[in-house]
């Protein structure tokens, strides 16, 4: 059984290749530009995935929708996944990873970044089980051999999303609902970390790469998930003149301010399309299926999982949904098709550091913190070649440059 599993692998793997472009992009469609179709198979494999939230959070939503998504692939009946919610970042964690090994779980998963002590604790006690944590730092200098980190090039996805949303503001400047000089965006992050700082300065350099005039405005919350203070944010991000609003937070609290005051959104995480009509132009997320399906193959092969991967858009790791047709601007699908592929050959690079400065002067040199360490202290010379080479060294972000064109309103640093 275990080897006709590994050779659906294999070809899952080979089809998720070949469906990860953009040229079935069509607005308002219910698809993900990168679904794809595939057969089943039973097996004797269990997986356990431990979550900070439940589905009501966007960010656990997309984990356990593609939790669900590879047990339907893999044709793998309940009683063989068992998707814990509500589980903090506490000692709560480790007692979480520990019943799911004792109840015979060969891979376990975790979701949130202050999992990762504890899935590291109860990796030590289970030699015999895979342990994988998203979003996690510390597994390339463990010496554990059956804990992982995995993460994405999710910058890619919110830098395409940013094109979008400069291609947005261009038809506004165009039609003069705004001047060039009022094409602000509003940003509601959640944390001050490098994964935050990473995604919107992305969707930023995105934005500014079709609309060279746009600036931006960052406010936090100091959660991930608090729906009524994501939501005062972005009224208070349109209050002080943004015309279009994204975030890194994970309920529908800015989209549901930006329908109700008609202002254009990307979201994060998945389409909120049903809910705010007329306002959502994209989202891009991250599709953890790919890493699922990846962990599984080398778990029923006997080989080991990869101490960093990194999902990207090639992988289809990282993926946008479709637009909205009520909301995007005239040209953005053949933008985004465009820019993708310079993506992918390279020809494009998010972090190019002829784009961006710092003070006003060219960033040139940058120790990034990749192997972390108590005081956060940089390691890594991590640019070369003309760019920052972020998920390049680890697959979780490092990239935390404040540039020029965007203003930080707070910050917020978790305890």
């Amino acid at each position: 059984m275990k080897k006709k599993v590994l050779a659906l692998l294999l070809v899952l793997a080979m089809v998720v290749s070949l469906a990860v472009g953009l040229a079935a992009c069509n607005p308002n469609s219910g698809d993900e530009l990168n679904e794809a179709k595939l057969p089943a198979f039973g097996s004797d494999l269990k997986i356990g995935l431990i979550c900070l939230h439940d589905e009501n959070s966007t960010y656990d939503k997309n984990f356990i929708e593609a939790m669900k998504d590879t047990q339907k692939q893999l044709g793998l009946p309940d009683d063989q996944v068992i998707i814990a919610t509500g589980i903090p970042e506490t000692d709560a964690c480790y007692q979480k990873a520990c019943e799911l090994a004792e109840a015979g779980c060969d891979i376990i998963f975790a979701d949130s970044f202050g999992h990762e002590d504890y899935m590291m604790q109860a990796a030590a006690e289970y030699p015999n089980v895979q342990f994988c944590h998203a979003t996690g730092t510390k597994a390339h200098t463990s010496t554990l051999s059956n804990y992982a980190n995995a993460f994405a090039s999710i910058y890619q996805g919110r830098y395409l999303a940013g094109v979008a949303a400069g291609m947005k503001l261009n038809e506004m400047i165009a039609a003069g609902k705004i001047t060039a000089a009022q094409a602000k965006m509003g940003y509601v992050g959640a944390w001050t970390y490098a994964e935050v700082i990473s995604g919107y300065t992305s969707f930023y350099l995105g934005a500014k790469s079709v609309c060279p005039t746009v600036t931006m405005e960052v406010s936090f919350t100091g959660s991930w998930y608090d729906e009524a203070k994501e939501k005062s944010t972005a009224l208070s991000l349109i209050e002080r003149g943004c015309v279009l609003i994204s975030q890194h937070a994970d309920s529908m609290g800015a989209p549901n301010a930006c329908e109700e005051k008609g202002v254009p959104n990307v979201s994060y995480n998945g389409s909120t399309l049903a809910a705010c009509p007329d306002t959502f132009i994209i989202s891009s997320r991250i599709n953890w299926t790919p890493y699922y399906n990846y962990v599984a193959a080398q778990v029923v092969a006997g080989k080991p999982v990869a101490k960093d991967w990194n999902g990207t858009i090639e992988n289809g790791g990282v993926v946008l949904t479709n637009l909205g047709a009520n909301a995007m601007a005239k040209g953005t699908v053949e933008k985004i098709v465009e820019i993708r592929e310079k993506l992918v050959k390279g020809t494009v690079k998010v972090f190019d550091t002829t784009t961006f400065t710092v003070n006003g002067a060219a960033l040139n040199s940058y120790m990034a913190d990749v192997n972390t360490d108590a005081a956060f202290a940089g390691d890594t010379e991590a640019i070369s070649d003309g760019y920052f080479h972020e998920s390049e060294y680890r697959s979780a972000p490092y990239f935390n440059v404040e540039i020029d064109g965007i203003t930080l309103l707070d910050r917020a640093y978790a305890d």
